[in-house]
């Protein structure tokens, strides 16, 4: 009896020392070479599959939500736009630590899921709704997974984080419709928006090109008009030149010419500066109609 009590005393001291659970002894590392146990309710031997991944759902389980017997509060979380959305996140993990995992926790799927829902209402507060249900979702997850990862480092769980995976990501029942509309409101704008841009995107280049085809037509006119006050004034400097050789004689040719032209098929009647008429024009006039 004597002997009894020394090894049940033993086995309390190292209970205390964090070396045994119940009746088991447990060393940081099994190293290779024969381990002998004594019998139960000496000895107890617990083996851990540290490679296998263990499978933990905060939220809720899925046929939980679709039977409607989950915990809404378990479930939702507050954005930084102060909304309220609901979240399902798978975690996979293994063990990290034995002595951890066997001897500082009494509940290690409790611990874990604490850590992982901390974590991820910490970064579901800092980001508003429409980044964690569309393009933050990839970030978040690396995010709570490495926050998580420290916590339960600090708390000494022995649990090494493999993945979180955020399952779903979706409004609560009684705000459902009014975020469809939005969702549906958001989705007609970005068509419409596109649509625009389709629009400008073809627009633009044709009024580009029309606006180019009416310099270049301005710049042939201008070059056309040029030329055309070039020849003219050459034109008229060489008809000066001619002109000044009989400028008398030539002047009134002018004159009568630009008559011609002012007063198509009418009778002229030519009187010179005295007042005399000349009747053998008019008379030429008759005879030749």
């Amino acid at each position: 009896m004597a002997d009894f009590i020394i090894v049940m005393s033993v086995l309390r001291r190292e209970v205390e020392t964090g070396w045994i659970i119940g009746e088991a002894q447990v060393g940081p590392r099994v190293m290779p070479g024969i381990h002998i146990a004594m019998p139960w309710p000496i000895d107890r031997v617990t083996k851990l599959k540290v490679q296998q991944l263990q499978r933990l759902v905060v939220g809720g389980e899925l046929p939980d939500t679709i039977t409607g017997r989950a915990q809404p509060l378990q479930s939702q979380f507050l954005t930084g736009d102060q909304n309220i959305i609901s979240m399902r996140v798978v975690v996979q993990y293994s063990v990290g630590v034995p002595v951890d995992y066997l001897v500082r926790n009494e509940n290690v799927a409790r611990s874990v899921a604490s850590a992982v829902e901390t974590a991820l209402a910490e970064r579901i507060a800092t980001r508003n709704v429409d980044a964690v249900l569309t393009t933050e979702k990839q970030s978040i997850q690396e995010e709570v997974r490495a926050a998580a990862q420290r916590i339960i480092d600090e708390y000494r769980t022995g649990v090494l984080l493999s993945t979180v995976n955020m399952e779903s990501a979706v409004p609560p029942p009684e705000a459902a419709d009014a975020f469809r509309d939005v969702a549906s409101a958001r989705a007609d704008s970005s068509r419409i928006i596109s649509e625009a841009q389709g629009y400008a995107n073809d627009l633009i280049p044709r009024a580009r090109g029309q606006a180019q085809q009416l310099l270049e037509e301005a710049r042939a006119y201008k070059e056309k008009k040029i030329n055309e006050a070039l020849g003219d004034g050459a034109r008229f400097t060489q008809v000066a030149a001619e002109y000044d050789k009989a400028s008398e004689i030539n002047g009134q040719r002018l004159y009568l010419e630009t008559m011609e032209q002012i007063l198509p098929r009418i009778k002229k009647l030519i009187i010179d500066k005295n007042g005399n008429l000349d009747l053998t024009i008019v008379r030429k006039g008759e005879s030749s109609k």
